[in-house]
């Protein structure tokens, strides 16, 4: 089976009744408790022989629920649609969350799009999940309404790691806080950076380590500023090297970038997709006196990868 994505409720073909296992979340950064629950509409689509189908948001939802306070994204809409397919089989809708959605009583969404359009038979979610208006349609209402409309609710329960609950907020505070490998853990995969690449000042050229410049979401919550080990997709070629996030003290009017120097790797790709994978930290971002001095700490950085890569150690699986 392959996963196939429709994009709004206008172009999603009205299922047969009760021919479905449906789940539905933001789902951004697709982590441990996300896989979870993915693993849960896998199983019971096999166990039943019903389709599998995963509901998510575009925007995400406090884009229009808080748009004072929305926050970065660890899975852009561009790196569902890539990496969605990684952990989950099926037909994938991605509905537009605006006002007249925010505004949608739980049992309205679970009747019009739940039963009417995608047929549901089986609903999984997770412990915490929230629909409809002002997120009412908490677990005890949905059980409610799967008895009234004629559908199963199988709740899923939290994965636990260091006696917490993973859940987005977590990764994102991780990741703010300078305790990348943390978040990996809590994502269960590498964090991925996808983009086009783009034209920087030249400056790791002219000193002998060419970066690919990532044009990335503005939408995109970053790792920690400084120098990581990392491997990279650029079609289907994949190359391993070490790479840059942050302020550029040779360039102070440019905003952070991302960058990432690929070992044994000399082609033009300007304009092409890039995905770059940050594996390891290996040092904050600092100033240096000298484009000599920064030269001699890169050959460290590179020594200390090259290391890393020699003890296995080049990506999460």
């Amino acid at each position: 089976m392959k996963t196939t994505f429709v994009h709004g409720l206008e172009n999603f073909p009205q299922a047969t009744p009760h021919s479905t296992v449906v789940t539905v979340g933001t789902f951004d950064g697709i982590h441990r408790g996300h896989q979870a629950i993915f693993g849960r509409v896998r199983d019971r689509s096999e166990e039943t022989g019903l389709k599998p189908v995963l509901i998510t948001f575009h925007p995400h939802p406090r884009t229009v629920v808080t748009p004072d306070n929305i926050p970065m994204l660890l899975t852009t809409i561009e790196e569902k649609e890539k990496f969605v397919p990684c952990f989950f089989e099926g037909t994938v809708l991605i509905v537009e969350f605006n006002e007249a959605l925010r505004n949608m009583e739980a049992e309205q969404f679970v009747k019009k799009v739940l039963v009417d359009l995608v047929g549901v038979r089986h609903l999984v979610v997770g412990y915490d999940h929230g629909l409809g208006k002002n997120r009412d349609g908490n677990t005890d209402l949905l059980e409610r309404l799967g008895q009234k409309y004629g559908f199963d609710v199988e709740i899923v329960a939290p994965v636990i790691c260091n006696d917490a609950p993973i859940s987005s907020t977590r990764i994102r505070q991780a990741l703010t806080f300078a305790k990348y490998n943390f978040a990996v853990d809590l994502l269960g995969h590498d964090y991925a950076i996808n983009g086009t690449v783009e034209k920087g000042i030249g400056l790791g050229h002219k000193l002998g380590f060419p970066t690919a410049n990532v044009r990335y979401s503005h939408r995109k919550l970053l790792p920690p500023e400084g120098v990581y080990a990392c491997w990279a997709l650029i079609g289907n070629e994949e190359k391993h090297g070490m790479m840059f996030v942050g302020q550029n003290h040779f360039n102070p009017v440019a905003a952070k970038s991302v960058e990432a120097n690929l070992f044994d790797f000399d082609r033009d790709i300007y304009g092409e997709d890039i995905i770059v994978y940050p594996t390891r930290f290996i040092r904050e971002n600092r100033r240096f006196d000298s484009t000599e001095a920064l030269v001699e700490q890169i050959k460290l950085d590179k020594k200390k990868v090259l290391d890393i890569m020699n003890e296995g150690e080049t990506k999460c699986q």
